[in-house]
């Protein structure tokens, strides 16, 4: 094996299309865009050697510029966030065996922390195709709620399934010990070389039906490795979740 330092880089898939809230990532949060925020709050994250934009929109790539962030074009067609980051990484001629890092660009309020529990893993194990961090559900709407997506895992934390459902299902409802429901952070790591096959895979029956794009890598027999992490994140769907996240952000002052 090669003693090539591994890489770590973050690219950060930013699209201005959106069915609930067009123009997203422009959306001003106390002052400035939110792809501004994530991008700084990448940037502060010290395993990351390289934090990039990836949008197909000019009038994100203009705010990224303004602000001295690091950009590519991507293709408008894309299907999933996980075809431009592909795309980015192999514009960015980034190396088979580095690692790339997914960041959402509609979380604005991410620790450092979180990138490094969710990158760890590739590094201590460079068998390791992918990671994902997971949450325990504290907030008891979220276990019903589609919008937040429930994962189990075996006993050497590698995921067995993600689901829109909660699971597991309690066959007893009377019984005392209730499950444990663990959330899905939308937070990824790849292997560079992974991410490429990831994405030349046909999509998964079950991703199909539950549209989760992680499911097809546990279809077609590779291992996500999940992290439980203590730190929750806050998406940005709603011009109303931007009043959350500057409260959250007023906080942090």
């Amino acid at each position: 094996m090669s003693n090539q330092k591994t890489e770590v880089i973050a690219i950060i898939p930013a699209r201005y299309d959106s069915n609930r809230f067009p123009g997203k990532p422009l959306a001003r949060i106390a002052g400035k865009s939110m792809i501004q925020h994530v991008v700084e709050r990448a940037q502060a994250v010290k395993i990351l050697s390289r934090v990039v934009v990836a949008t197909d929109d000019s009038r994100i790539a203009t705010c990224v510029e303004q602000f001295g962030g690091e950009y590519v074009m991507t293709r408008k067609d894309h299907v999933s966030g996980s075809d431009r980051l592909a795309e980015a990484a192999e514009i960015l001629e980034i190396s088979e065996h580095d690692v790339v890092v997914n960041i959402q660009g509609d979380q604005p309020l991410f620790p450092a922390e979180v990138v490094e529990q969710l990158v760890q893993p590739l590094l201590d194990d460079p068998t390791l195709p992918m990671s994902t961090l997971i949450f325990k559900i504290i907030r008891s709407e979220e276990i019903q709620d589609p919008n937040h997506v429930k994962t189990v895992f075996d006993r050497n934390n590698f995921a067995l399934y993600f689901s829109r459902s909660p699971i597991p299902f309690q066959r007893n409802p009377d019984e005392k010990i209730k499950p444990t429901y663990y959330k899905h952070l939308g937070l990824y790591a790849y292997r560079k070389s992974f991410l490429l096959d990831f994405v030349a895979l046909p999509e998964g029956e079950w991703e199909r039906f539950e549209k989760l794009e992680q499911l097809r890598a546990l279809e077609f027999g590779y291992k996500i490795k999940v992290t439980v992490t203590g730190h929750d994140s806050i998406e940005v769907d709603t011009p109303e979740d931007l009043l959350r996240v500057e409260k959250y952000l007023q906080k942090d002052v």
